[in-house]
């Protein structure tokens, strides 16, 4: 049985080095983009959103080291390494507001936290969010996971903000890459207590709960035929595919 509190994936996080010329890359791919976020001082990070329904992409950037994004700075430094792209490096689950999930998952937090949001109309509100944090040592295929609840749901999904140019719609699935797909999928299916499928081609699919996209581990190989043609050169760890 999944998590009660948990209903599916709500927002993916790309962890990018260049937070402006990362929404300028996915602007050009006919994305529509928020004006730039600011959290709170504590979290040290920057942001632009890709709106969709019922879940959306997040481009996130460091700002200004702190001790919460020590753990962001050290993915990118080792991505960095390998000279990986861009590459999601958590994704959030959605959170009813009842019940606490540090019962069942030993989650770190509530860390609460907000950004000030310029509305439609030029005034100028807040998004307001609270999170829980699994172990950051639990990253099945590298991607780490939180759950999310947010306390102001009108000043992030904006309807101007949710259509765009290249047609997509929502999150479809969470494709990651992965040298050992059965053993991470695996580790996922774990923490949020839903059971793997095996897709045709011998990826390992796990539900992330409802109708929100899937988190699919496959290998490098497996993803070229997916995608015949397209350059896998600096294939990041995972990626979204949005429909």
């Amino acid at each position: 049985m999944a998590l009660k509190n948990v209903i599916g994936i709500d927002h993916a996080v790309v962890m990018v080095k260049d937070l402006d010329k990362a929404a300028e890359n996915y602007q050009r791919l006919g994305f529509t983009i928020s004006p730039r976020g600011t959290h709170s001082a504590h979290m040290g990070s920057g942001n632009y959103t890709i709106m969709f329904d019922p879940d959306y992409m997040e481009l996130l950037g460091v700002l200004t080291p702190t001790e919460h994004n020590a753990p962001a700075r050290a993915l990118s430094r080792q991505a960095r390494r390998r000279h990986r792209a861009d590459r999601i490096h958590r994704g959030g689950f959605g959170r009813r507001r009842r019940g606490n999930p540090r019962t069942r998952l030993h989650a770190s937090g509530p860390t609460d936290f907000e950004r000030p949001v310029t509305l439609p109309n030029g005034t100028i509100s807040a998004a307001k969010f609270r999170t829980f944090q699994w172990p950051t040592a639990e990253a099945p295929g590298g991607v780490r996971i939180f759950a999310c609840q947010h306390k102001t749901r009108e000043t992030v999904w904006i309807p101007e903000l949710m259509t765009h140019a290249n047609g997509a719609k929502r999150l479809r699935q969470v494709l990651i890459v992965s040298p050992e797909p059965v053993a991470d999928a695996t580790h996922l299916s774990r923490m949020i207590d839903i059971a793997v499928r095996k897709d045709a081609d011998g990826a390992i699919a796990v539900p992330s709960g409802g109708d929100r996209a899937d988190f699919v581990f496959l290998t490098k190989d497996q993803l070229g035929k997916r995608y015949p043609g397209v350059s896998l050169a600096a294939c990041p760890i995972a990626a979204a595919r949005a429909s």
